[in-house]
This record gives structure tokens, C-alpha cells and sequence, in this order.
């Protein structure tokens, strides 16, 4: 077998894997039915009465686990990750009354968290279970049943849990997902619990963090000549400049772009009144705005300086599409 058919083989098999999950995705979310309801009742429930998730699990459906904890608790869940194995040595002190425990195993009866049982019953706790068995132990003794099953593994040796881990993960985030539209969770609350990075920064800065103010804008008159306009943009390093009527108000913007254009047209433009060359109505957005929201409006209509505007429509800044740069927006 030559290089290039071993590398066709390799594909065919991740296609194999591939199609093989999503068919068990398809069978989870036809199987779907008013036991995820009531998970999703118990846990809000719980929430909203200002308890916890406890997630736990062992072994693959541990791992998993983790994730489905980390998601709950970034989008306003407060979830946090029971270890089975030192449940029962005092790890269980995490636990109050009130709490809901999503107890994940796909066999439904793995050791360390049937060991786990007799003591939760000791608290005033709700249990939702994920197994791929429904008279297993788990799902018998929990207040909720979720049934995860496959019918095949993408595993060739129908062993490595794959299929169903990625169908316990799939229903996970569905919970996760559907209890952040239940609770009314806002793009604002989520930039509350995600500060740092690109995606922070998209959602907590708005508009007037990163926009040019007044003192570096090239702010001019209609009536100036073009040589003169170009000499207040070298002056404020700006790529544009904003022409203010006699009231102060917005009258339209003047690019190095549109000069390049004019130019090419007229050598002499230098001497001519800018108004000649505006562009009048230019597009604007409110300082209060967010500052992701920039990125689209500079691409949607193709423009590269974007004037921001208070709620009288007076020019107050802009926004040069290298800000988003450098505040790291792209």
C-alpha cells in the first residue's frame, strides 16, 4: 500500500468515527423526553435557591464530568466536582442540603459511586443520573434518570468509551445550555465570569474605551482646504478627519482613501474646499455600544474609520479599524 492510500485509509476511518457519533448524537436527541425536563427543573430549582451542582464521576465519565461542571458554572450555574474516590474520606464535606447531584456513569454501576449513595442519603439532595443503562443502580436509586445508551462505540473494538462519552457530553451541555435560557442569563453576566482574553475583552469594553477622543481626532471645518485637512490628519496621526458645521454637528468624513481616489481625478484638489469630497451621512455608532460590535459594522459596509456619536448625534471620537488591533479584538 503506497503512502497516498494508507493516508486515504486514515481519513476513510476518521469519517467512520466521525459519522458513527453524530448518528448517536441523533438517537440522544430523539430519545429526549420529560425526564430531561425534570433534570432541568431539578437543577434550576436548586440554583435558584442558591444551592450548588455537585458533578461526579469516575474514569472517562469523570473527565467529562470536569467539562460539564466548568460549562455550568461559566454560564451562572454554580457547579463544582465531587472526587468519587475520596468521597467517603471527607471530600463530602462540599455537600449541603439543597445541593443537586448529576452522578454520570455510562455502566450505571461503577463501584466508587454506588459507594457513594447510601451516604447522599444522609443530605437533602436531588440526584440526576447520566447512565447507559436504565435498571442499573445509579439510574434506580436517583430522582432523575437521563439514558445515554448507544448502540455502538466508534471504538473498532466496540470497547473505548467514545460514542457515549461524547453523547454524556452532548446531553451535559444541552442541560448547561437550556438552564442559562431558563435563568434569563445575559451576555453581560457572562462577561462578568469571563474577564480576561479575546472573549472577555469583546464583551466588557464598549465603544468609548477604545475610540479616539476629541484631542486626537482631526476635527475640521467644511470650508478648508483639502492641502489644509491633510495637514490635521498628519498632525493627529488619524486616517480620517471629521468635518463639523457651524453648530458643531456631524457634517461628514473625509478619508485618506477618498483623497487617493479624488487625486487620481484631480491633481488639484489640494486647493479645494473639503466639502467638495465628504462624505455626507457617514455611518456612526453610540460610545456606549460594544466594542465587538465595531468589527462587524467596519466590515458589513467596508469603511476603516467609524465615527462615534452621543446622544445628540455630536461627534465624540473614532474608531480606526487598527484600534481593534490594539486592543486585541482581532
Amino acid at each position: 500500500m503506497s503512502a497516498s492510500d494508507t493516508s486515504l485509509d486514515y481519513l476513510g476511518k476518521a469519517r467512520r468515527v466521525i459519522d458513527l457519533e453524530v448518528a448517536e448524537i441523533k438517537r440522544l436527541g430523539e430519545r429526549l423526553d420529560e425526564s430531561f425536563q425534570r433534570a432541568v427543573e431539578t437543577l434550576l430549582s436548586c440554583v435558584e435557591a442558591g444551592g450548588k451542582i455537585v458533578v461526579c464521576g469516575v474514569g472517562k465519565s469523570g473527565h467529562i464530568g470536569e467539562k460539564i461542571a466548568a460549562t455550568l458554572t461559566s454560564t451562572g450555574s454554580p457547579a463544582v466536582v465531587l472526587n468519587s474516590l475520596n468521597a467517603l474520606h471527607g471530600d463530602l464535606g462540599l455537600l449541603s442540603d439543597g445541593d443537586a447531584i448529576l452522578a454520570l456513569s455510562y455502566s450505571g454501576e461503577t463501584e466508587e459511586l454506588v459507594n457513594i449513595f447510601p451516604a447522599l442519603t444522609r443530605f437533602e439532595v436531588r440526584i440526576v443520573s447520566m447512565t447507559g443503562r436504565t435498571d442499573s443502580f445509579v439510574a434506580l436509586h436517583s430522582h432523575v434518570h437521563l439514558h445515554v445508551g448507544v448502540e455502538q462505540e466508534a471504538c473498532p473494538l466496540n470497547l473505548a468509551p467514545t460514542s457515549s462519552s461524547t453523547a454524556m457530553l452532548v446531553l451535559g451541555d444541552a442541560l448547561a445550555m437550556v438552564l442559562l435560557e431558563a435563568r434569563g442569563f445575559t451576555k453581560d453576566d457572562f462577561a462578568r465570569f469571563h474577564p480576561g482574553g479575546r472573549l472577555g475583552r469583546s464583551l466588557l469594553l464598549k465603544v468609548s474605551h477604545i475610540m479616539r477622543g476629541p484631542d486626537q481626532m482631526a476635527l475640521v471645518h467644511p470650508e478648508m482646504r483639502v492641502r489644509d485637512v491633510l495637514h490635521e490628519m498628519n498632525k493627529r496621526r488619524a486616517g480620517a478627519a471629521i468635518a463639523l458645521d457651524d453648530a458643531r454637528k456631524l457634517a461628514g468624513i473625509f478619508t485618506h482613501g477618498d483623497f487617493a481616489r479624488h487625486f487620481e481625478v484631480n491633481a488639484g484638489i489640494g486647493d479645494l474646499p473639503v466639502a467638495a469630497f465628504l462624505t455626507r451621512n457617514p455611518i456612526t455608532v453610540a460610545g456606549d455600544r460594544r466594542a465587538a460590535e465595531v468589527l462587524h459594522i467596519l466590515e458589513q459596509h467596508r469603511i476603516d474609520d467609524l465615527v462615534v456619536v452621543d446622544d445628540q448625534g455630536v461627534p465624540i471620537g473614532v474608531v480606526d479599524s487598527q484600534d481593534l488591533a490594539r486592543c486585541r479584538l482581532i
